[in-house]
Parts: C-alpha cells; sequence; structure tokens
C-alpha cells in the first residue's frame, strides 16, 4: 500500500514436533485481529506466521517416527497453514525455518556476530532441557517426586558436555537494562516485564549458541561440526521474512523494526532478552514491542496430553462454529492473563452477548426495516438529543477500539462496542418503534435510521474479529465492500436513505443444547 504507514506484526514460529492446538490458534487469532484492524486502518500491514523446524526434539521426534527429519516437518509445517486457513487467519506470510532465505539470513546474523567479536569458541557444561530446547541454571532446576531434575516448565534436563560457541550476553547486562528503561513499553504486560527486569538484574551469563552432539539445523559459518542453537536459529526468522541481510531497501528497511512480536508467556525470556541483545550487538535494531499472553486451562484444570484435555481448535469450530470461537477467545479473559476454558462460558458468550444482544439487535432493526419501510434504508428528519448521543457513541468506536488494540487490550476493546449494542437495545425498548409506527410514522423512520447507522459502526468495527459475521451484517446493511475501512467508518459515510436492503436473516442464533448433542 503505497504511501501507508507500515506496521509488521508476528506471531512465534511454532515448533513442528506436534499437532496445532488452541494455544498456537490464540496467538495467532491475537495478531490477525491487529492485523485485520491496521489494515483497515490504513496502514501497510506485514504479518508473518510460519514454523520452527530445526533441533534435537524435531530430530528425535523424526527417528521415533522413522522418517528422515525434513520428510517429517513437512507434514507437521502443513498442520499449521492448515490450522491459518480454518480459523481464517489473514497472514500475508508463512516462513519455514528449512527454506533457503532462512538459512542465508540466519548465517549472516551470526557472521556479523562474530565480526564484533560477540562470539567466542569454548566448552559447555550444563543442564539442557531437549523439550524447551533450553539451558537452565542449577538455581533454576527442581526434583520431581521420580528424583529427575526438572526445569521451570516441568521439562527434565540432561546434563551436556560439548564444545560450544558462546554469545557474550554478560556482556549486555547493563545495555538491557539501559534499553528496558528507554523504551518502556517494550515487553508487555507489565507483570511480565517485571519477570525480565528481575532476571537480567539477578545477572546474566554467556550464552552457548552451537551444538556437536546432533546434525539437524543451520551450519555455524565457517565451521560445520558445530549446529547453530535453535533460539538464535529461530528468532532470526523476523528478519529473514523481510529481506534480511539486505537492510538499506526492500521489505527490511519498510517494516523493521517489527512493531509487535506476540508470544506466549513461556518464551518470553528468549523474545525480551537473548533477541534484542542479539540484534543491537548485530548492529541492528530491536523490536518495538514484546507482547506475552498467558495460557488456557479446561474446564479448571491444566491442559495436558497425560489429562487427554488438549483443547483442539477445529472441535470448538465445528461445535460452536469460527466467529463465535474468535469472539469467546478475545472476550472471555483480559489478554495477558491466563484464561479457563469452559463449555458453559462459551455458551454464556454465544447466547448473553452474540444472539441475545447482537444478533437480537441487528435482527428487530433489519426486520423492522424491512416490514415498515419498503425494505430500503429509512430517510430521517431532525435528530433529538438522544439520537445524537447513540450515533456519538457508535461514531466514537474507532477511536477507542484503537486505544485499546494499540495496548493488546482486546476485551476492553468488546467491550467497548458491546456499551454500544446495549445502548442500541436500550434505545430500541425505549422508543418503542412498533408503537411510532401507528402514532408517528416520520419519528418511526428516524429512530430505524439512527438504529441502522448504530449497527452499522458496530459491523465496520467488529470485522477484524468476527470477519464472516461482519460481513454478513453490512451485505444486510448494503454497505459496498469499498466502504467497509475505517475511513468510511465517519459521519460523512452514512447510510444513504432510500437505498434497497435484501431480505433480513439471522447472523448469530442461539446455542441450543439436545439430546445426545448439540446444535
Amino acid at each position: 500500500m503505497a504511501g501507508s504507514k507500515p506496521y509488521y506484526i508476528t506471531t512465534p514460529i511454532y515448533y513442528v514436533n506436534d499437532v496445532p492446538h488452541i494455544g498456537h490458534a490464540y496467538t495467532t487469532l491475537a495478531c490477525d485481529v491487529l492485523a485485520r484492524f491496521k489494515r483497515l486502518d490504513g496502514y501497510d500491514v506485514k504479518f508473518l506466521t510460519g514454523t520452527d523446524e530445526h533441533g534435537q526434539k524435531v530430530e528425535k521426534s523424526a527417528m521415533a517416527k522413522g522418517v528422515d527429519p525434513k520428510a517429517f516437518t513437512d507434514g507437521v509445517s502443513q498442520n499449521f497453514r492448515d490450522l491459518a486457513k480454518a480459523m481464517n487467519f489473514s497472514n500475508d506470510d508463512f516462513i519455514r525455518t528449512t527454506e533457503d532465505r532462512h538459512r542465508r539470513a540466519a548465517q549472516a546474523l551470526w557472521k556479523r556476530l562474530t565480526d564484533n567479536d560477540e562470539i567466542y569458541l569454548g566448552s559447555y557444561a550444563g543442564w539442557y532441557a531437549v523439550r524447551d530446547e533450553a539451558f537452565y541454571g542449577e538455581g533454576e532446576l527442581t526434583k520431581s517426586a521420580e528424583g529427575k531434575l526438572t526445569a521451570p516448565s516441568g521439562a527434565e534436563v540432561e546434563w551436556v558436555e560439548e564444545p560450544s560457541y558462546f554469545f557474550r550476553l554478560s556482556a549486555w547486562q547493563d545495555r538491557l537494562l539501559a534499553f528496558y528503561e528507554d523504551n518502556p513499553d517494550f515487553i508487555a504486560p507489565d507483570s511480565r516485564r517485571n519477570e525480565v527486569l528481575s532476571f537480567v538484574k539477578g545477572g546474566l551469563q554467556d550464552l552457548s549458541v552451537s551444538r556437536t552432539t546432533f546434525k539437524w539445523g543451520i551450519q555455524v559459518p565457517g565451521d560445520e561440526a558445530h549446529i547453530m542453537y535453535v533460539w538464535l536459529d529461530a528468532l532470526t526468522n523476523y528478519i529473514t521474512a523481510v529481506g534480511f541481510p539486505e537492510t538499506d531497501h526492500g521489505e527490511y528497511a519498510n517494516y523493521w523494526p517489527a512493531d509487535l512480536h506476540m508470544v506466549g508467556k513461556d518464551i518470553l525470556r528468549f523474545h525480551a532478552v537473548y533477541w534484542p541483545a542479539f540484534l543491537m550487538a548485530a548492529g541492528l535494531e530491536p523490536p518495538k514491542r514484546v507482547f506475552a499472553h498467558g495460557w488456557w486451562t479446561n474446564e479448571g484444570q491444566k491442559i495436558s496430553k497425560s489429562l487427554g484435555n488438549v483443547i483442539d481448535p477445529y472441535d470448538l469450530v465445528d461445535q460452536y462454529g469460527l466467529d463465535p470461537v474468535r469472539y469467546f477467545l478475545l472476550r472471555e479473559v483480559p489478554f495477558g492473563n491466563d484464561g479457563d476454558y469452559s463449555h458453559r462460558a462459551m455458551i454464556g458468550r454465544m447466547n448473553g452477548e452474540l444472539a441475545n444482544s447482537l444478533g437480537n439487535l441487528a435482527q428487530r432493526v433489519l426486520s423492522m426495516i424491512a416490514k415498515n419501510c419498503g425494505a430500503a434504508v429509512p430517510r430521517h428528519g431532525d435528530f433529538t438529543d438522544e439520537d445524537k448521543n447513540l450515533l456519538g457513541m457508535a461514531q466514537g468506536l474507532h477511536g477507542r477500539t484503537r486505544q485499546c488494540l494499540d495496548r493488546q487490550s482486546f476485551h476492553d476493546a468488546l467491550e467497548a462496542i458491546w456499551v454500544v449494542v446495549r445502548a442500541g437495545n436500550v434505545y430500541v425498548d425505549h422508543h418503542a418503534p412498533w408503537v411510532l409506527k401507528k402514532s408517528d410514522p416520520a419519528r418511526m423512520e428516524t429512530v430505524l435510521y439512527v438504529l441502522a447507522e448504530t449497527v452499522r459502526y458496530i459491523g465496520i468495527l467488529l470485522q477484524p474479529f468476527m470477519p464472516q459475521s461482519s460481513a454478513r451484517l453490512l451485505d444486510q446493511l448494503a454497505v459496498s465492500p469499498n466502504h467497509r475501512t475505517f475511513d468510511f467508518a465517519g459521519e460523512g459515510h452514512a447510510l444513504v436513505p432510500g437505498t434497497d436492503l435484501p431480505p433480513p436473516s439471522p447472523i448469530f442464533p442461539r446455542f441450543v443444547e439436545e439430546e445426545g448433542g448439540a446444535s
């Protein structure tokens, strides 16, 4: 989009040792909503997701299945592409760390670091968790009931001794703390920022950034016996996708530094400590912001394979519908906190807010217009103060949702929209257009026009969250596809009286439990 302000947003690249679950869908959904919002707001958006395909864990998983690692990653990576399609994600690029463009970028970053004397050869002896692909200090470990040492994540650790290249992370402690102080919005939410500050203030040790005990990865330039540490490899994807090592033109010059890296709280340290240190050590700018969201539980229980309660996003969509699932995940809990999925909570949101509140408002308004206004946008007279108040609330939604989403407060953005939805329902009941039909038909048309305009604003603002449902709603108001960006949400682009409208149909039906199933 020539001349538009760029906006670059990324998911973490997902590790290909398993099938996608609700956590993957949640992270990418948040990015999708932001990407869609920014596009509607006139930004030139690049939205990246992808898969992390190297490392010891992948090599072991492939061996266990008796297949070549590349063949293994081809299949599992496709699962994440399929999820993106099923969840209606609008990513502009999908990167795989097995691509040639990524190998070139990762090796170029390594060379920059060695040229700047930020990497040296030594030997490593310490605790390593294969599941996390991470090294841990003795003080971070706990002993399980079986007597095995485990990392904070619960992963078992093993003692590793091997030659290794090291990144001089210890030299970056003060510079990182200064960077955090100069950029207070770099880490969010605040609770996560405090965790990172505490970790860095506790002292940083040089970081092992190569391995020799396995082969599935990117070779260290000039030393083929070593494979690059999977996190140095993986993090580089964010600049690979914008054309690194070309930095003075093209997508890198346009999009970097990234506006937002969205991550789960379990990988915040890699993104908020190691990644900015790598970049600054290479003479590159760090991203502008890293947001770490929380985890989901299932009906109050921690999600785990052993409990058999992993939430499959495909199952949710099959049972409840795509847009209701998208809505629920970003409405149910403040983004950044942990949240609990339950069937009861899902039905409560679907029936209480989507069907009874928004669905009821839209259906009542559109049905009354179809019945009483010749199935066309009503004509209106002068607006009363009450009319202007409701229209003003609706017109103010753009600014309020923008403020919320710029701080990744999705639940607050949706609550701002639902304040107007509820106000619309109160306005309907108060003005009773079905009564005005007999006593004051002209006033009835004005009331229905105000309501139709309110629903139009709501439909435009809900597009990032529920694209399909919002499109159906705007279709029923005969809003042109060219008039659905936020440029057209203002007063000067109101519905045109007399415009023919199609027959209305329900958009958010109630979810009804049936014996032996649900509908």
